[in-house]
């Protein structure tokens, strides 16, 4: 089956697919996939029957439209290609979290766990230091600490 981009709310991409998927399953429609790329901002992607897409996301919050040309999942596959980033950090490398509940702040590295892709920093900016763990690809290095 094809696939069609939907046009939705930019940054209400995953409100629309949870109310799409909710009402496929209660109204038994023929929706295979719904794809959601991270670096296409305002549109989803749905394989399926086009006449059940248009009955799936009539009335749907933050769907802006259909485009009824048919695409192939094939220009979509650079997108759902994972990235592999590679990150070289060290102990004592001040880093800056740029994503999450510590977003902003900075932090001294204490641990790098390179298979779990995890980085143990102290904070910097506190009165206390506090150790916190991070997904890597949330760390940014600033500089390179003395060691």
């Amino acid at each position: 089956m094809p696939l069609y981009a939907i046009k939705t709310v930019v940054g209400r991409e995953n409100i629309a697919i949870d109310a799409i998927a909710t009402r496929a399953q209660t109204e038994k429609l023929l929706i295979n996939i719904v794809l959601r790329p991270e670096e296409i901002k305002g549109y989803i992607f749905i394989d399926g029957d086009l006449t059940d897409i248009e009955k799936v996301v009539q009335a749907v919050p933050h769907v802006r439209g259909i485009i009824k040309k048919a695409m192939d999942v094939k220009e979509l596959q650079r997108f759902l290609q994972p990235k592999k980033v590679e990150v070289e950090l060290s102990v004592k490398d001040v880093v800056e979290v740029i994503g999450g509940p510590f977003k902003g702040e900075r932090g001294r590295v204490t641990r790098y766990d390179k298979v779990k892709r995890e980085v143990t920093l102290e904070l910097l900016d506190v009165a206390v230091p506090i150790p916190i763990t991070v997904n890597v690809e949330f760390i940014k290095l600033l500089e390179r600490g003395e060691g």
